[in-house]
């Protein structure tokens, strides 16, 4: 009895010491100004964050406009001539791919795409959505003491 309970207290303290992820992996390239007018908010200069590490999205994120405004922490793979930087970069989504077809999963401002990538070609990318930088978290998960639950 007293192993049965052990193994299940070291399983539900495993479990509460996983973390999360929700991630994709996608391709990026850069795109060149004019940025204006975007489709989320038209032509106001204040929709763009500073360091102007903005992107476009792809019919795939769009999600019917509800990306505009999501911010997505991403990090270059592998591209042609060894591209990639050590960098990651958070990024806003302020427009969805204003070419048609769009050429990549997500279109990077200059600025965020130099910041993980060496090259103007395009590369492969792990994009994972920021929900702490939106002032709310997906989930929530209390530590608890469980020494004297048994």
């Amino acid at each position: 009895m007293a192993a049965r309970s052990l193994l299940l207290l070291i399983i539900a303290l495993n479990l509460l010491s996983r973390q999360v992820v929700v991630g994709d992996i996608g391709t990026a390239a850069s795109y060149n100004p004019p940025y204006l007018p975007t489709k989320c908010n038209g032509n106001r200069e204040d929709q763009f964050p500073a360091g102007n590490l903005f992107v476009a999205v792809s019919e795939g994120l769009w999600d019917n406009g509800a990306a505009c405004g999501r911010r997505y922490r991403m990090r270059c793979l592998s591209g042609n001539r060894r591209p990639c930087k050590a960098d990651t970069v958070d990024v806003k989504v302020v427009d969805f791919c204003p070419i048609s077809p769009c050429p990549s999963t997500i279109l990077m401002s200059n600025d965020a795409f130099a910041t993980i990538s060496r090259s103007g070609q395009k590369i492969n990318v792990e994009y994972v959505q920021n929900f702490w930088e939106v002032g709310w978290t997906a989930f929530h998960v209390e530590k608890k003491d469980y020494r004297n639950i048994l």
